[in-house]
C-alpha cells in the first residue's frame, strides 16, 4: 500500500459524511460514537463492543491445529443504510485432533454457527469466536458456517463518499478483516473465496477474483436491507490472504484499459488467456482519474516479463474510501478517492500497487515483521517500471528522493526487522518502504543485473501463492549468486542505521608514467550505536580531466586501500558514483 494512515468512520444520514480528524496511535473506533442511526438495525443479538485494530499477534504459530483452505462468503447490502448482514461458511483442513478453530471476529452480532450445517456451542470473547471441532481429525475438512449483522465498527467502511453519495468499500489491513468478516485474520493463512454480494441496483459491485456471470435480481428473502437488489458472484480460485479479500460497491463507471500478461496469466478465465485491466471510477472523476491510469496494462506487461506470470485473475483499479494512498488487494487495487476526485496523478502510487500484485499478494510475508518484503518490494519494483519506461535518469532521480527520506528519518534508529512494535500501523514507516527499497536496490548492485533478476524470479516462482520470512529470500539470493548473503541482510535488515563516509586522499607519484598511486582512506562516521557496515562499491578518480574506477571494499571503521596506476594526482574522488549505496555524507 501507500500513504499514509487516516480515519474513516461510518457516517449517519442526517449528519451525511461524516469528517473525523485522524485519531492518536492508541485510539480505536470504539471511542467513536455512531447516533441517531436510522432506518435502525434490525433485532438482534447485542453487539459487542470491538477490539482495537493493528495489534501484532503474539509470536508462535496463529491458528494451530487448523488451516483455512476457502471462504465462502455472502454479504447484504441495502440504501441509505448503515448496517448490513453476512453469512460466512469457512472451509478448514484439519491438522490435529479435536482442534479448536478460532476465528477474528469483531463488533458485529452473531446470529447463528454452525459445524458441517448442525448448531453448535462456540464462544464469543476479546475479539474471537472460538468454534470446537470435536471428533475431528487430521485430514477431516469441515465446514463452520457463522451468520452476522450489525454496523461494522472498521473493515467494511459504509458512508457517502466523496461526492456526497452511498458507497460500501472494505479496507481492510492489516487485520481489520475480522471487522466483517469471521476469519483467520494472519496473512500466512491464504485461502480461495467466493463473494455473493446483494446490493443496491443502483450500484457496481467490485471484488477480487473474476465476475462468474452477469448480475442477477436478488430473491426477495435473501440476507440484508430491504429494496430493489441485485446479486454479484465473484470467485477467486488461487489462495490470497484475509487482509487481501475485499468487495466494493457504489456508483461506478467501468473502463477497460488494456489487456496485459496474454498468454501469461494463468489464473486468468479468458478464453486468450490475458488479463483485463480496468479502472473503476466514481462518475464524477473519470476524467480526472484517466492520467493516474494510462499505462495500468503497460505496467502489468512489464512486471510480468521482468518476475513472471501475472498471479490473478483480473486487475481492476478501483476509486474507493481506503485510508490509504492505495491498497493492493489481489486483482481489486483500492486507491483513496481523494487523491482521485482532487485530480491528483497517482501515476507512481498505481505502479507501487500493481508490483504488489507480485510481491505482498502473491507472494507474501508470513510475520507482520517482515513487511519489507512487501513494501520495500513495492517500492524498488514500481520505481523499475520508470527506469524502464522513462530512462535511468528519472529512475536515479526516484532513488534519490527515497535515499533522502531515509537518511532524514528517525525511523532508522531501530532495523528493519523491528519485532519489539507491537502496533502494525507503525509499520508503515521509512525502514519498511524506502529503506528496503533500498536494499534491493544495493543487492542488484552488488549482484548485478543477471543473477539479481534471475534471483527474483526464482524466488517468485518457488514461494508462488505461499508466505514466505527474510530467510527465504536470502536463500534464493545466496543459491543464484553461489555467494554468502549473510552479512548483508544482517547489517541492512537486522541492524539499525546507514553508513557515513568521510575520506582521505594522497597520491604518490612513481618513477615512471602510469605508475603512480593513490592511498584511500574512507572513515565510517555514523553514529557509535549503528555498526560498521560492509559496503562493496566503485570510486571515481578525475586524474588530468578523464575518469578513472576501481572497485573496493569498505569494511570496520576505517579502512585504507591502495590504488596503482594512478599516473596523476586526482582532482576528485567520488565514492559510489553511479549511486548503488543507501549512505550518507560527512
Amino acid at each position: 500500500m501507500s500513504g499514509t494512515r487516516k480515519c474513516s468512520v461510518p457516517a449517519t444520514p442526517e449528519a451525511a459524511a461524516l469528517t473525523v480528524a485522524p485519531l492518536p496511535r492508541t485510539a480505536t473506533f470504539a471511542t467513536l460514537a455512531l447516533t441517531a442511526l436510522a432506518p435502525a438495525v434490525p433485532a438482534a443479538a447485542q453487539e459487542p463492543e470491538p477490539i482495537p485494530a493493528g495489534v501484532a499477534p503474539p509470536p508462535g504459530p496463529y491458528a494451530p491445529g487448523v488451516d483455512v483452505v476457502h471462504y465462502e462468503v455472502e454479504v447484504g447490502l441495502g440504501l441509505g443504510v448503515l448496517w448490513f448482514e453476512g453469512a460466512t461458511e469457512v472451509r478448514v483442513a484439519v491438522e490435529s485432533a479435536d482442534p479448536t478453530l478460532p476465528l477474528d471476529f469483531t463488533g458485529l452480532a452473531v446470529d447463528e454457527v454452525t459445524l458441517d450445517g448442525a448448531a453448535v456451542e462456540f464462544r464469543h470473547e476479546e475479539g474471537v469466536l472460538y468454534v470446537p471441532l470435536d471428533g475431528r481429525a487430521p485430514g477431516d475438512t469441515v465446514g463452520v458456517a457463522v451468520r452476522y449483522q450489525g454496523v461494522p465498527d472498521d473493515g467494511l467502511i459504509i458512508r457517502e463518499n466523496v461526492h456526497g453519495e452511498p458507497s460500501a468499500f472494505v479496507d481492510n489491513w492489516p487485520n481489520r478483516t475480522r471487522f466483517w468478516l469471521p476469519s483467520v485474520d494472519h496473512p500466512a493463512d491464504k485461502a480461495t473465496v467466493r463473494y455473493t454480494v446483494h446490493a443496491p441496483v443502483e450500484w457496481k459491485v467490485i471484488a477480487n477474483g473474476h465476475l462468474t456471470g452477469e448480475p442477477t435480481p436478488t430473491p426477495p428473502d435473501a440476507i440484508g436491507p430491504e429494496g430493489e437488489r441485485r446479486s454479484w458472484i465473484w470467485e477467486v480460485g488461487v489462495p490470497i490472504s484475509p487482509y487481501n479479500m475485499v468487495i466494493g460497491a457504489a456508483d461506478l463507471t467501468v473502463t477497460t484499459i488494456g489487456l496485459a500478461a496474454c498468454g501469461q496469466a494463468p489464473a486468468s478465465p479468458r478464453e486468450d488467456g490475458c488479463v483485463e485491466v480496468t479502472s473503476w471510477i466514481y462518475p464524477q472523476d473519470v476524467e480526472r482519474a484517466e492520467p493516474s491510469f494510462r499505462r495500468a496494462a503497460e505496467m502489468v506487461d512489464y512486471f510480468t516479463d521482468l518476475i513472471g506470470p501475472f498471479p490473478f485473475e483480473k486487475l481492476a483499479n478501483v476509486q474507493s474510501a481506503t485510508r490509504f494512498g492505495g491498497m493492493e488487494n489481489a486483482s481489486a487495487i483500492f486507491y483513496s478517492e481523494q487523491g482521485i476526485a482532487n485530480g491528483r496523478n497517482m501515476e507512481g502510487t498505481v505502479s507501487h500497487e500493481i508490483a504488489h500484485q507480485w510481491f505482498g499478494d502473491a507472494v507474501t510475508e508470513s510475520s507482520w515483521h517482515h513487511l519489507w518484503l512487501s513494501e520495500g518490494f513495492a517500492t524498488y519494483f514500481g520505481a523499475l517500471f520508470f527506469e524502464a519506461a522513462d530512462g535511468v535518469d528519472d529512475f536515479r532521480a526516484l532513488m534519490e528522493q527515497s535515499r533522502w527520506r531515509v537518511v532524514g528519518s528517525p525511523d532508522v534508529e531501530r532495523p528493519i526487522y523491528d519485532p519489539e512494535e507491537q502496533d502494525l500501523f507503525a509499520l508503515l514507516n521509512v525502514n519498511n518502504y524506502p529503506k528496503g527499497g533500498w536494499v534491493l536496490h544495493m543487492l542488484r548492485g552488488i549482484l548485478g543485473d543477471d543473477v539479481f533478476f534471475a534471483g527474483i524470479r526464482e524466488y517468485y516462482a518457488r514461494h508462488l501463492h505461499s508466505a514466505v520470512l527474510t530467510d527465504d529470500f536470502r536463500a534464493v539470493m545466496e543459491e543464484a549468486s553461489g555467494r554468502d548473503l549473510e552479512w548483508f541482510f544482517r547489517q541492512w535488515i537486522y541492524e539499525p542505521g546507514f553508513p557515513t563516509f568521510e575520506t582521505d586522499v594522497e597520491w604518490a607519484p612513481g618513477q615512471g608514467s602510469g605508475d603512480g598511486a593513490v592511498r584511500l582512506t574512507v572513515r565510517q562516521v555514523q553514529r557509535e550505536s549503528w555498526p560498521a557496515f560492509r559496503v562493496p562499491m566503485e570510486v571515481e578518480l578525475e586524474v588530468d580531466g578523464a575518469p578513472i574506477r576501481r572497485s573496493i571494499v569498505v569494511e570496520g571503521r576505517e579502512t585504507t586501500v591502495t590504488l596503482e596506476g594512478i599516473a596523476g594526482e586526482p582532482t576528485s574522488v567520488v565514492l559510489d558514483p553511479d549511486g548503488w549505496v543507501l549512505k550518507g555524507l560527512g
